[in-house]
This record gives structure tokens, sequence and C-alpha cells, in this order.
């Protein structure tokens, strides 16, 4: 992939900014998107000279194709988008939060990759990271999974309707990234261990744990319209 360059929007943290930093150890040339230029400064400081930072907000979708204009041409796309709207008892989860939700998740993911294509070498490749709410059947995650799971979706149709364009889907389960930095630090590792305690690799995933499976799926060029499941486990759970 060395001659390669990823766009990686969302790469100021969590699982795209892993992602950045393992395509980038395999000598990629990366570009990591993110809405608040401070986080993205912090992460090309983290990341090296190597990494290009370009300010994307990927909610703002009639800015977007000029923005990926700015950028040029690339080869494979990543979009490591995520929100925390619509996670409630479905007796009582505010429409608003959840309909938040898809804007955040769905709506982003969809406008980016259609504003991104004219600019997609089309041999090349896009990656939606989805999650596992969308297959778990866990109360209070109705909202929240029926969001990733419309992003999932999207990768089997793609497939077929923008070939020779690859689309693939990668599903993290419990992660250890900001997106649980909501959640008081003693509560969050009493949640983390009991959710290792019951995977079968015996831990949470760390967001390395995703960026290979994204890097795998940039790299095999015989992999379209598949969602990748990088949970250790976590479905298989009582």
């Amino acid at each position: 992939m060395s001659s390669q360059h990823i766009i990686i929007v969302g790469g100021s943290s969590g699982i795209g900014l892993a992602t950045a930093r393992h395509l980038l150890a395999s000598g990629s040339q990366v570009t990591i998107t993110g809405r608040n230029e401070t986080r993205l400064i912090e992460a090309r400081r983290q990341l090296g000279p190597n990494a290009q930072i370009a300010l994307m907000d990927a909610s703002a979708a009639d800015a977007l194709p000029a923005q990926f204009a700015r950028i040029g041409k690339f080869d494979h796309l990543v979009l490591a988008l995520g929100s925390s709207r619509g996670v409630g008892h479905f007796s009582n989860v505010s429409l608003a939060d959840v309909k938040l939700g898809f804007e955040e998740k769905v709506y982003a993911h969809f406008a980016t990759a259609q504003a991104a294509l004219p600019f997609l070498n089309p041999t090349g490749s896009i990656i939606f990271v989805s999650g596992l709410a969308a297959q778990a059947a866990i109360p209070g995650t109705a909202g929240i999974g029926a969001a990733n799971a419309a992003v999932a979706a999207l990768v089997p149709i793609l497939a077929v309707e923008l070939k020779p364009l690859r689309v693939n889907g990668v599903s993290p389960g419990v992660i250890d990234t900001p997106w649980w930095d909501a959640v008081p630090e003693e509560q969050k590792q009493v949640m983390f261990k009991e959710f290792g305690a019951k995977n079968p690799v015996g831990r949470v995933g760390r967001p390395e744990d995703v960026a290979q499976a994204i890097a795998f799926l940039i790299s095999n060029t015989f992999m379209t319209g598949h969602m990748v499941t990088c949970d250790g486990g976590q479905r298989l759970s009582p």
C-alpha cells in the first residue's frame, strides 16, 4: 500500500487515529479529516510529519465536494464517524436524539461517501465503520443499533452499484476509545472488565485491533461487500 493515498474521515481520535498510525507505518500516504482544528493539529503531532490533515465537517453536506476538491485524487476512503446519540430504553428514548444519531452517523457516512466519489480511484475502496449494536440484541440500544444497521446496509448495495470500486465495512465491538469518555472512569473500568470477562478473547478491544481489520480490507483486492466483525467474540457471549 506504499504508493496509495488514504483519506480517513474522523481520523483525529479513536479508531480513525489508530488506523492512520497503522497505515502510515506501512508506508501509505494518509490524510486525516475532522471538524475540530485543534484536535487535528494534535493528531498530526502524534502521527508525525508524514500525516496530512484537512478540516472537514461531515455533517455539512453542501461543503463536502469543495473540501474533497482541495484534497484532490486519492485511492481509499475510510469513514470512521461515530455517534453516541440514540441510547436509552425504547419506551422513553428521545426521538429527537435518535434523529440526531442518524444525522451524525448515517447521513454523514452517506453524504461523505457520495461527495468523495469523483475524486476516488475507481479501483480503490470505501470502508464504512458501523458497530456491533447493529447485530446485538442489547436493551437500550434500539436507536443507536438502527443507525449502525443502516450504515452496514450500505455495504453490499454499494459494492454492486459502484463496482469495480470495492466497498466493505468493519463492525467493532466494545473498543476502548474516547467514545466512552462520557462514562466516569471508575464505572468505565468496571464495564470493561465485565465485557472482557464475557469475550472469548478475555478483553475489550483496542483501536489498533480495528485498525488492522481496516488495513486488511484496504489491501485485499478480492474483498468487497463484506462487513467484518471485530469484537473479540462478543456477539457469541450469552
